[in-house]
């Protein structure tokens, strides 16, 4: 059933800079071949929830991501046999402590602290294969409180699903439930405590999610 593959997934695979327009904006390359990070699955966060920035940071940045969920194990995946490992679709967001990324890349650290920490993966409920009929044309959009802050297409993807999907199985195993995050458009930017955020894919789903300060202690 595909509510559960959540719960059962080992890990979130992101692909950093799979929008072109995306990477511009960051002053970042168009890459050559998908630049890829891990996050842990503690850092999912259901509909309706509470993203929480960390001190002593006084925002996060949104990115509005399509998220691929896998349905039985995958390694070594040819493009034209990947989609047969796709369980179901979501809506995510990649919360991304900008700061603590950017002093990272500089320094030519990894990403996790600023892409892996509690509630910086809010995802939406799982959709099924029959409500996706075509995951390279769907319209992504974003909001904070109310203002359109991101809008874009899976068909502007510069790295489509099949060949992710082999990619990735190239170099990892990938096992039932496992997530893809395939990359944001444009219009990424703070939010801070106190704003509301809603996203979703056009005609097919929409969450919610409040933003607060991580108060020590709290579980």
């Amino acid at each position: 059933m595909a509510s559960r593959l959540l719960q059962v997934g080992t890990k979130i695979i992101g692909v950093g800079r799979n929008y072109a327009a995306h990477a511009k904006e960051l002053g970042n390359a168009v890459p050559k071949e998908p630049v890829l990070f891990l996050k842990p699955t503690s850092s999912y966060l259901e509909n309706g929830g509470t993203i929480e920035i960390p001190h002593p940071l006084q925002s996060l940045d949104y990115e509005v991501e399509l998220a691929v969920i896998i349905s039985k194990k995958a390694r070594d995946v040819p493009q034209a046999k990947a989609m047969d490992y796709v369980g179901g679709y979501a809506l995510a967001l990649d919360m991304t402590a900008r700061e603590i990324q950017a002093t990272a890349k500089s320094a030519g650290l990894p990403w996790t602290i600023a892409k892996g920490q509690d509630t910086f993966t809010p995802i939406s409920s799982v959709l099924s294969l029959a409500t996706v009929p075509d995951p390279d044309d769907l319209e992504l959009w974003l909001k904070v409180d109310g203002e359109v802050r991101q809008k874009g297409s899976t068909k502007d993807m510069i790295f489509k699903i099949p060949f992710l999907i082999s990619h990735i199985s190239s170099i990892m195993t990938l096992l039932e439930g496992d997530v893809i995050l395939t990359g944001t458009p444009k219009g990424v930017g703070p939010v801070k405590a106190g704003q509301k955020i809603t996203a979703g894919i056009t005609n097919l789903v929409d969450v919610q999610f409040n933003v607060d300060k991580r108060r020590q202690g709290s579980s």
